[in-house]
């Protein structure tokens, strides 16, 4: 499945749990089997760690806050220009592609 949105794309949250609808973030990474996306600072999650010990090494325990991956489709592009939330066009010359917003038909991709 080809995927509009790239890592290092700013994004706003559309739809999902009320703390997380309406911010903004960007996506550390694309995993396009699954369909998702993981933003900064959206979806976080609490993992308690116990106290493990492996090889010499001791992982310490504790709360640990992480970004959980987020269905493609809770989330809208953010376009560069108009700073508003859009859906995305492909634009083709040649071999190229290139994105644009569908707004104000700036290109996203430079």
């Amino acid at each position: 499945m080809e995927m509009k949105i790239r890592k290092g794309d700013q994004v706003e949250v559309i739809s999902g749990r009320l703390e997380d609808k309406k911010k903004r973030g960007e996506v550390i990474r694309v995993v396009p089997e699954d369909g998702t996306v993981v933003v900064t600072g959206v979806n976080l999650r609490t993992k308690h760690q116990r106290q493990v010990q492996a090889k010499n090494r001791t992982m310490s325990p504790g709360k640990l806050r992480f970004e959980a991956p987020m269905h493609i489709s809770n989330v809208m592009l953010v376009c560069p220009k108009c700073s508003k939330p859009t859906r995305v066009a492909v634009s083709r010359q040649g071999d190229s592609a290139k994105r644009v917003c569908k707004k104000c038909q700036a290109v996203i991709d430079d």
